[in-house]
Parts: C-alpha cells; structure tokens; sequence
C-alpha cells in the first residue's frame, strides 16, 4: 500500500524508517507547505517496506512517499 502525499510541498521530516511496523493513522511524515506543517497519517496498518523520498525533497500531491507491506 502507498502513502501519497495530500498536499505539494516539501518533505519536511520523516517519522518512520524501513522495518517499522504502523498502525492506521500514525503519522509517518511531516510535509511543509507555505509555513505550515502537515502530517502525514498512515492510511492502513502495516510494516514501512520503502521509502520513496528525503527528508527537503519536494513533492507534489498524489506522490508516493513510503510503501507499507
């Protein structure tokens, strides 16, 4: 399952690292857009497999930022 990105913006921390287990709604990633932060909640329970961005990256909306298996 992908955890897209709801907003464009920049990544601006990541919550999670390969290997985590998740539970629906955890926040796995602050985005920052326009001075605000943003988290970024897990849609479904399960173990972070990938991530697909860095921390400063820019993003836009709908992007995958972590894959869950």
């Amino acid at each position: 399952m992908d955890v897209k990105a709801s907003i464009t913006g920049n990544v601006w921390k990541i919550l999670v690292k390969v290997g985590d287990q998740v539970e629906e709604d955890d926040e796995v990633a602050i985005l920052e857009s326009m001075k605000m932060e943003i988290p970024i909640e897990s849609p479904d329970d399960g173990n972070v497999t990938e991530i697909c961005v860095a921390e400063g990256d820019a993003v836009k909306e709908g992007q995958v930022l972590l894959k869950l298996g």
